[in-house]
């Protein structure tokens, strides 16, 4: 077996991802590649720096790719690396790197891409990992992953391409035993109320029973606050309740995405506007600030929904609420990756840049 030192190249962007693999391999943390192995995790904003790094690199080393990009685009990133893990990487990445230090052949290691004879080999597909047998973090501490996938399949969104359609969750007496290393309690979940549930219709039994047993730790819970978010048709009186009575909340992340009901229905939001609007409302009923994350500029926007998003955002800020807004960029692996960005109206874009200025709206204006 080969004496390979195996190394995660970390960012403040990859902290997440190398938190839930470190507790599987030996590895050090590296901020430049080294000679060994070199593990890196990236989506597409960082694509084109992570291959500039690795083509440049003046070392020895096996260059291992996972996480949203590569998933994705694995052809494309085995120019660069020598192999691409596909998908979650609890299970396929220790066997892969066991196969790399013995040499022993890849293609029995399932959900992994890489060449061979200069044709990229695609092993077979790897099952969903049960999120029980797999510890959250370990010597780098992040937020407690409660739950992966999503049923809705977004057209514009990963995580259903990434994770799959079915949610899985961690259990109440896993996420407790690893809430006790935090000062805080703090979570990620592509939906927050649907704690326990699938995903479609909310299990308010699972997720008040999760917040009762962390708060017996007595320390600050933060549910549904960035860097999570919940769906607007979650929200309700009953779920409201369960979180003022147990968290430390001030404000609750909201997925809205578009104030254009037409729009919701092109990408396949399952809900309209009606629902941000109650949920804004409620919310603030109970105290807690809306914010809500829209997109411009998604492909089947005209003009006029544009300015009903913009609508939805000057409510929210008269109401109290705020608002994060993005560009739409298109993900490679989602039904929008080949789409181009409609672009804004001008006089969307100048309100936009006046109320960031005015620090009614965050994003990237």
């Amino acid at each position: 077996m080969k004496q390979l030192q195996t190394w995660f190249r970390y960012n403040n962007k990859n902290s997440y991802s190398i938190a839930a693999l470190m507790p599987l391999v030996e590895a050090g943390i590296a901020r430049e590649p080294k000679e060994g192995i070199m593990l890196y995790s990236f989506a597409s904003a960082q694509a084109e720096e992570v291959y500039r790094e690795v083509d440049g690199a003046a070392v020895d080393a096996v260059y291992i790719a996972g996480g949203p990009h590569p998933s994705a685009l694995p052809e494309q990133v085995l120019e660069h690396f020598d192999f691409v893990v596909i998908g979650e990487g609890e299970e396929t990445l220790p066997e892969l790197l066991l196969a790399v230090k013995e040499g022993s052949d890849p293609a029995a290691v399932k959900g992994i891409a890489y060449k061979s004879q200069g044709r990229v080999i695609f092993t077979q597909k790897r099952s969903p990992v049960d999120l029980d047998c797999y510890p959250p973090f370990s010597k780098i501490l992040a937020p407690l992953e409660i739950s992966r996938g999503c049923p809705w399949g977004c057209t514009y969104c990963q995580t259903p391409r990434l994770f799959g359609t079915c949610m899985r969750h961690r259990s109440i007496p896993i996420i407790a035993k690893y809430a006790r290393r935090h000062r805080d309690i703090r979570f990620t979940s592509p939906n927050s109320l649907a704690y326990g549930s699938d995903g479609r219709k909310p299990r308010l039994e699972k997720v008040q029973a999760l917040l009762k047993t962390l708060a017996e730790q007595k320390k600050p819970i933060y549910f549904g606050t960035f860097p999570s978010e919940v769906r607007p048709e979650f929200v309700s009186a009953e779920a409201l309740e369960i979180i003022v009575k147990y968290c430390a909340n001030k404000s609750l992340s909201l997925g809205g995405q578009s104030g254009s009901p037409a729009v919701l229905q092109s990408i396949g939001r399952g809900h309209g506007l009606i629902e941000i609007l109650e949920a804004c409302e409620l919310a603030l009923d109970y105290g807690l600030v809306p914010q809500v994350d829209l997109i411009f500029g998604l492909p089947a926007e005209q003009e006029a929904d544009q300015r009903q998003s913009l609508e939805l955002v000057r409510w929210i800020a008269a109401k109290g609420g705020k608002v994060r807004a993005h560009r739409f960029t298109p993900l490679p692996g989602t039904p929008l990756a080949a789409a181009q960005p409609a672009p804004i109206a001008p006089d969307v874009e100048a309100c936009l840049g006046k109320m960031a200025l005015e620090g009614r709206l965050t994003g990237s204006w």
